[in-house]
Order: structure tokens, then C-alpha cells, then sequence
């Protein structure tokens, strides 16, 4: 197979990107297990569909501050091209956390608007709150990841003229399909959900007292444009007859897939195949984001068993993004913005459970989990030892070396994965921010358009790669050379 391989030099008319928050190596390891004992096999061989694509590389995922970043850092470096400072997105490290009047003019934009300026049709699929870090990376310019609406914003940032994330979703960029969670920081406050009228928690916020879903249906009018938040009416909208979709069917975050109702609730597999028949109608092609953004949240509660079960269901999207286009026009990326302190240990027989126990004890003469997390709320000390796990279901439970409330990020390398038009980019170690780069250029969106113009000869790289390109071809030599200081 390997030696059949053909660099396919194709300009890409459609990107897919699938970006699994916070699934690291080891998380793509122990998925790949659970995946197969699901299906009543060991795991250990089992193949994912991830696994098959031909090209692998690895990013390096520190923000411009911190050796270990977070998901706004990485999502503007990965979208944008640009690494940033954390907690900020959408805007280059001159952006200071927080501070609105440091984001003015240091805005960068991202693949999805370079190919919607391309005239391609763009969207983004997420399981999180269609204003978190990672979606938010593709349309938004914030300070704060956390601004999520104008309630969510200091009155400093409002006099200084900053907007909330979910005024920038419908104001800065015009996303053909939207869907995910986060239908409360839409509404103004007070304003009863419609699947949870009698909670609190899940009414509208917005203290400006608009109702962007009522503003974004009005943008789109003399336009075949749907607005949905439950599984029935998704299940309707007819993606032949449709322009836009906006669905949103949760007031924060999605259900984890393990609690999912499929009854009342669609899988990433079911939104990822409704974002894409809507969007492959454009003659010029598309982008789409699908992010399993609940890995990493999964990740945090210390829950690898949600977090894994995430994970399969992401691959699952990726199959059924594979079935539904055409490699030889379509670049596939999967990868990760980050990873999650998450170990695999212990020396497990040949298909133990991944969410088991290690058959080697511990000196203290006490087993311990096969998955097990560096810090986390799994960290549990009682009358100065560590508990008894013989008689324990793990599922939901795997231990942490450091006690904290929620599991910090890790700063190793991800994965990077490709296929279709010029997918051997990606191949080797890159900063993260030549991921959005390389994509522009496979598929002639953005500022690098020489993929579409004709070259005679292969182009491997970009400005920000320029050891990737034969230097006496491509630059003064004195100038390669300063760059690769």
C-alpha cells in the first residue's frame, strides 16, 4: 500500500477539518481499544478510520506565553495561522487576556472566511456551545474566549466598543451552517428555553435584550434559511432545499454521547452529514469544521470512559465524511488542538478492558487503572492511602497523581492526520499555525494562491515553513537563512 501511494497535487474544492479537543495520542490510542471491545473484539488491531489516512505529521501546540495552551490559543494558531497568547482568539499575541482595547487592529482572520471570500459555502459543527474556543476560533476576535455574550463581558470592554462571541457568529462572517449548543447566550435575559422552560439556568442572558436567533432568521430573509433546536425539525430541514441552517440544540453544551437520547437529540454523525449535504450544493466547494469538542471536557471531569466513547463517535464522523465526498477533490485534516494528561500503563493482558485495572499491583499492595491522568479530580487519599479499587467498576473512575478539580492540558505534540489534494503537507513536525496555512494552499484560499496558478512544480510548504521549500528555488539564500534561525 505504501509503495502504491500517488502525491495527489490536486487544488482542493473542499476542505474537510476535524478538530478533536484535547485528543491526544494516548486518547487516540485507548479509543481506538474501546472501539473494538464495543464490537466484542480484543481492540488492540482494531482499525479506525483516522488510522487509514496515509499522511501523518505532528504540530507543535505552545501558545506564544505558555508551554501549555489552551483551546483559544490553538484554534487561532491552527485556523488563523497566527499563534497567540491563551484565553484569547482570533487575535495575535499582541492581544492581551482580558483586555479589550489590545484586540483593536491585531485581529486575524481564518480559513473559513478565506474560503467563504473565495465564494465557497462554510460551516461548523461542534458537540460544545457553538461559541466555545474552537468554533469561535473560525468566526470570532476576542480578548476572552470566555465572552460568550454581553453578560459575559466587563463593562470596560462594552465602553471600549468589544462585542460578545455570539454577535460576532452572526455579524462577522456569513456561515452557511451552524450547529452545536449555546441557544442562551442568543436570547435576552429571562427568556424561558423552549426544551427546559422550568430551568433557571438554561434562559436566555443576554442583558443587551436581543434576540440574535430572531436577527440572524431576518439577515437571511428572501433565502431558504431554518432555525431548529430539536432532533425532529432537524430531521426535516431538506438539505437539497436549504441555504443556511442554525441549529442549536442545547442552552449550553451538547449531551455526552453516552447520555445522548437518540430520540431527541442527533449524533456528530447525523450533524456532520446534514452540515456537508447542505454544503457540497456550492459548485466552488466548501469548508467545514466538525469538532468533538466533549472529549476534553470529558477529559477535565477525569472520565476517560466519556471521553473515549466521544472519540469513537468522532471517528464515526469522519467515516461518514469520507462516504459522502470525493477524495480526489476533498482535503481531509483530523487532529487535535492539544492533548489531555492522560497515561496508558500497567501492562494489561491482550484485551483487558481499556477502562480496567492493571493485573500488576502497586507497592503500596493496591491495583490500580490502566488509564490514569497525571492531575485530576480522580486523585482520592483516604486515611492516608490510596482507596481499594478491587471491587470498584472504573468505568467512570481512573486515577490522578495530583489532586485538582478539573485535569490541566498537556503540552506534548498532536497528531495531524490527511488525506486527498496535497494532504503530503502535512507530513513532519510543523508549528500549529502552518496547519491553517498549508490548508489555504491546497485549496487556493487565502493569501498563498500560487497552488492555483499554474506552478510547474510541487509546492511543499509556505513562508512560515520555508525549510520545507528548496531554498535556492524559493527565496535569496541570506533571507532562507535568517528565517530558519
Amino acid at each position: 500500500a505504501a509503495l502504491d501511494r500517488k502525491l495527489n497535487t490536486n487544488v482542493a474544492k473542499n476542505i474537510l477539518f476535524f478538530l478533536g479537543d484535547g485528543m491526544g495520542l494516548t486518547t487516540l490510542t485507548a479509543a481506538r481499544i474501546l472501539k473494538g471491545q464495543l464490537e466484542n473484539q480484543p481492540g488492540e488491531e482494531t482499525v479506525m478510520t483516522m488510522d487509514t489516512f496515509p499522511n501523518v505529521g505532528l504540530a507543535k501546540t505552545y501558545s506564544v506565553d505558555f508551554q501549555v495552551a489552551d483551546s483559544a490559543a490553538t484554534a487561532t494558531a491552527y485556523l488563523c495561522g497566527v499563534k497567540t497568547n491563551l484565553n484569547i482568539v482570533g487575535v495575535n499575541a499582541a492581544g492581551r487576556n482580558g483586555v479589550c482595547r489590545t484586540q483593536k487592529g491585531n485581529e486575524v482572520t481564518s480559513i473559513l472566511k478565506w474560503a467563504k471570500d473565495a465564494g465557497k459555502s462554510v460551516g461548523i459543527v461542534t458537540t460544545t456551545r457553538v461559541q466555545h474556543a474552537t468554533p469561535a476560533g473560525s468566526y470570532a476576535h476576542s480578548a476572552s474566549r470566555t465572552w460568550y455574550s454581553d453578560a459575559d463581558m466587563p463593562d470596560s470592554a462594552k465602553t471600549d466598543g468589544c462585542t460578545d462571541i455570539s454577535f460576532q457568529l452572526i455579524n462577522n462572517t456569513d456561515i452557511d451552517v451552524i450547529i452545536g449548543g449555546g441557544r442562551k447566550y442568543m436570547t435576552p435575559t429571562g427568556t424561558k428555553d423552549p426544551e427546559y422552560p422550568t430551568d433557571y439556568f438554561s434562559n436566555g442572558e443576554r442583558k443587551d435584550g436581543r434576540d440574535l436567533i430572531k436577527e440572524w432568521q431576518n439577515l437571511k430573509t428572501g433565502k431558504v434559511a431554518h432555525y431548529v433546536w430539536n432532533k425532529a425539525d432537524f430531521d426535516a430541514v431538506d438539505p437539497e432545499t436549504t441555504d443556511y441552517l442554525m441549529a442549536l440544540f442545547e442552552p449550553g453544551d451538547l449531551r455526552y454521547e453516552e447520555e445522548r437520547d437518540p430520540s431527541t437529540d442527533p449524533s456528530i454523525i447525523e450533524t456532520t452529514e446534514k452540515a456537508i449535504r447542505i454544503l457540497q450544493k456550492n459548485p466552488k466547494g466548501f469548508f467545514l469544521l466538525v469538532e468533538g469538542g466533549r472529549i476534553d471536557q470529558a477529559h477535565h471531569a477525569g472520565r476517560a470512559s466519556m471521553a473515549l466513547h466521544e472519540a469513537v463517535a468522532f471517528d464515526r464522523a469522519i467515516a461518514k465524511g469520507l462516504e459522502l465526498t470525493e477524495e480526489h477533490e476533498t482535503l481531509t485534516v483530523v487532529m487535535a488542538d492539544h492533548s489531555q494528561p492522560l497515561t496508558f500503563n500497567g501492562f494489561p493482558f491482550r484485551g483487558n478492558s481499556i477502562l480496567g485495572k492493571s493485573p500488576l499491583w502497586a507497592s503500596d499492595m493496591l491495583p490500580y487503572t490502566t488509564l490514569m491522568y497525571g492531575n485530576g479530580p480522580g486523585h482520592k487519599i483516604v486515611n492516608g492511602a490510596r482507596p481499594d479499587i478491587r471491587n470498584v467498576d472504573t468505568n467512570y473512575i481512573q486515577q490522578a497523581a495530583v489532586p485538582v478539580d478539573t485535569t490541566t492540558h498537556s503540552g506534548e505534540d498532536v497528531a495531524v492526520l490527511a488525506r486527498g489534494p496535497m494532504a503530503h503537507l502535512f507530513q513532519g513536525v510543523n508549528e500549529q499555525n502552518y496547519i491553517a496555512h498549508a490548508m489555504g494552499y491546497a485549496a487556493c484560499v487565502g493569501a498563498d494562491l500560487r497552488h492555483c496558478e499554474g506552478s510547474s512544480s510541487v509546492c511543499t510548504g509556505s513562508l512560515l515553513n520555508p525549510w520545507a521549500i528548496p531554498i535556492k528555488q524559493s527565496f535569496p539564500r541570506q533571507l532562507a537563512e535568517s528565517l530558519l534561525i
